[in-house]
């Protein structure tokens, strides 16, 4: 994995697999990667992030995810995963996929482990471009996994950011935090729902307030027996 070219082989190998496939899907894909990342186990971080980030040469949703985890499941290539290598991973973001698999994979572990500011996760949130506001808000999912004091904080600042972002990625996104909020702590999920109740979108409002009294985002209908 030292040489480049190695790099480029195993790239070139990645790109045959996944093209071999008829009906890619989560489950064959993720077992394909497992297959790489034993293979790359004992290869030096800096290798696994060069793979990661040639696989990105192509503008393929389905290579995004794979580099993504490659990164994610080597120890040390995630650990020692620096600022400036995971702007070069989240280069050209461009769909709600891309977006999620980077936040739930990289950014959103990196910034609870403490490695990525909570000034940058801000920027993102006031960031011009669709993206990286929904990125921002994906990313605090995995503070709110831990659901710690300060780890609310954290997230109500961004979602308080977006709380009256127009754009339909941005509201789902922005849903998807605070149900995630409202399983640990739903007393906290409320206090927003009420804060910002003037500018959140009316779908927010609804999907958090079903995940409240029902546990679900969107309650199954019952049916009336004749």
């Amino acid at each position: 994995m030292k040489q480049s070219r190695e790099i480029v082989h195993l790239a070139r190998e990645i790109r045959s697999r996944l093209d071999q496939l008829s009906a890619p899907n989560t489950a064959v894909v993720r077992a394909i990667r497992r297959d790489f990342s034993h293979q790359i186990a004992s290869a030096a971080p800096e290798s696994v992030i060069q793979l990661a980030l040639h696989l990105l040469d192509e503008d393929s949703d389905l290579l995004r995810f794979f580099s993504y985890e490659l990164v994610s499941h080597h120890k040390l290539a995630f650990e020692q995963l620096t600022m400036d290598d995971l702007l070069k991973l989240g280069r050209a973001l461009n769909s709600w996929s891309s977006v999620d698999c980077f936040a739930m994979y990289l950014s959103g572990p990196m910034w609870a482990n403490g490695r990525l500011s909570d000034k940058t996760i801000a920027t993102w949130a006031r960031s011009e471009d669709r993206w990286w506001r929904r990125t921002a808000l994906v990313s605090t999912v995995a503070l709110g996994w831990r659901g710690s004091p300060d780890d609310l904080l954290k997230v109500e600042k961004i979602c308080a950011l977006l709380a009256a972002d127009p754009d339909d990625l941005v509201v789902k996104a922005l849903s998807w935090a605070l149900r995630e909020v409202a399983k640990k702590h739903p007393k906290e999920a409320r206090a927003f729902l009420t804060a910002h109740k003037h500018a959140l979108a009316a779908r927010v409002i609804r999907e958090v307030n079903n995940k409240l009294t029902t546990g679900l985002k969107t309650p199954r209908s019952s049916t009336r027996k004749a």
